[in-house]
């Protein structure tokens, strides 16, 4: 979700839907659409909804031998409108994700990205 949201923002565009498409082992394929509640391209609306269509997928022992998250329905994100929000925790993460965007663009997308992808400190 995050290689994802980052290169709607680059792009400039926000998506409508995302689409999960699961492959299984003996050619068993699943795919999912829903919609976001509002045209996005910030990392927590993606992980969200990417979340919600993964557990609709149900998974139990199927062997799963691919994943794809697409998004779908492309809007200008200049011309999405931008909800107000009086969450201040959510309002943070979207300064922060401004904040790396930038990091991003001047020292590359590999220089900064989710703590969980760091090897841990020897």
């Amino acid at each position: 979700m995050v290689r994802l949201g980052h290169l709607l923002r680059r792009r400039g565009q926000a998506a409508r839907a995302l689409t999960l498409t699961l492959s299984f082992a003996g050619d068993g394929r699943w795919d999912r659409t829903r919609r976001l509640a509002e045209a996005s391209a910030h990392e927590d609306d993606l992980r969200l909804l990417a979340y919600q269509l993964m557990d609709a997928a149900a998974l139990q022992r199927g062997r799963l031998t691919g994943l794809a998250l697409k998004a779908e329905d492309l809007a200008e994100a200049g011309q999405t409108a931008q909800q107000i929000s009086f969450d201040a925790s959510r309002e943070a993460r979207l300064v922060a994700e401004s904040a790396i965007d930038r990091v991003r663009a001047r020292f590359g997308a590999q220089v900064i990205g989710p703590a969980t992808v760091f090897r841990r400190a020897s």
